[in-house]
């Protein structure tokens, strides 16, 4: 990865208003079901992690775009509150701040749709426009809720100035080996990383194997690659310098689990805020399962996620506690675990 550190944490994307409703089981298709009272709070992936790095004492500022409505001012105010450079984004008449339609269960499980707005006028030549932005950046943290032509022209623009790219392709699409060259960190999910390499180079679900895995991805650009797994934590795969792939599991505390909305998002902000202060992508990521961990223990996106009083508090009460799911990891990774 790029030596540069401890410079401010770049992000780039997108800002949605979350509408949220709670209901005991998630409906099937054509069915309806009764929910709880309309919650409007902010999200959009990008926006998440920003806030979430932020209430972590990172320096981050964001690059994006929202509409001139009510939901702009909710999240240009909750940005600001959070402790988010928001001088780059930038307010569009006549258009509506992106919004996402969020269902919760009773087990914290959710269903989102997503209509853009704001976001889809968000277009390559403003990133361009805006040079001065990636300068002294030191970690730069995209994802897929705005243009892939956007997430390209960042990633070049950080790339050029020396920056780290950490990218999380999610919502999922295909994505242009370009773009990947300039990745020195991808965050995935098992589903995006099924869709990414495919199931046979995947392996087994309960022994995935990761060193094939890592050999797939890093022939096309990424020496790094994060696999969250949800409640059994994470995966840190890396190829060395003698192109060796080394496999580090990350295991996540037990927790009771309220609401994983924005979890990944919350993960994906306090690894990127450690990046950006030095840190190799194994230390950070132990850093980012506590931080996701956090967050599923509270309702909502931005609102569960920590300050780092809180995450300190978090950490010394579950000192020593592991999730037993994280079975699932070790197995896969024994192999040539660090």
């Amino acid at each position: 990865m790029p030596d540069r550190a401890r410079g401010p944490l770049l992000v780039v994307g997108s800002m949605n208003a979350d509408l949220v409703v709670r209901t005991s089981r998630l409906p099937r298709p054509g069915e309806t079901v009764t929910g709880s009272d309309l919650v409007v709070s902010p999200g959009g992936k990008s926006s998440n992690q920003a806030a979430a790095a932020a209430l972590l004492g990172a320096d981050v500022r964001l690059l994006g775009r929202v509409g001139d409505d009510g939901n702009a001012d909710l999240l240009l105010a909750r940005a600001r509150a959070a402790g988010v450079d928001i001088r780059r984004v930038e307010r569009l008449p006549d258009v509506a701040t992106g919004t996402a339609m969020i269902a919760v269960d009773r087990s914290g499980e959710n269903f989102i749709i997503v209509s853009p707005g704001a976001n889809a006028q968000f277009a390559a030549a403003d990133v361009v426009a805006a040079a001065d932005f990636f300068a002294d950046g030191s970690v730069l943290c995209l994802c897929l809720e705005v243009d892939l032509s956007v997430v390209q022209a960042a990633a070049e623009a950080a790339n050029a100035a020396g920056a780290t790219v950490v990218l999380n392709p999610s919502p999922f699409q295909d994505l242009d080996e370009r773009l990947l060259r300039l990745v020195d960190v991808l965050v995935v999910n098992e589903h995006e990383l099924a869709d990414l390499v495919g199931g046979e180079a995947l392996g087994s679900p309960d022994a995935p194997d990761w060193e094939r895995v890592l050999e797939e991805l890093g022939s096309i650009g990424p020496r790094h690659v994060v696999v969250t797994l949800g409640s059994a934590g994470a995966v840190v795969l890396a190829l060395d310098a003698a192109g060796a792939a080394r496999v580090h599991a990350e295991p996540a505390p037990r927790v009771e689990v309220v609401d994983t909305t924005g979890c990944g998002d919350a993960f994906l902000g306090a690894l990127a805020s450690r990046l950006a202060l030095g840190e190799d992508p194994g230390t950070a990521c132990r850093f980012a399962v506590q931080v996701g961990s956090f967050a599923a223990t509270r309702p909502g996106a931005q609102e569960s996620y920590p300050t780092a009083a809180e995450l300190d508090r978090f950490t010394g009460s579950l000192a020593g506690a592991r999730s037993s799911a994280a079975e699932v990891v070790a197995e896969g990774a024994s192999r040539s675990a660090e």
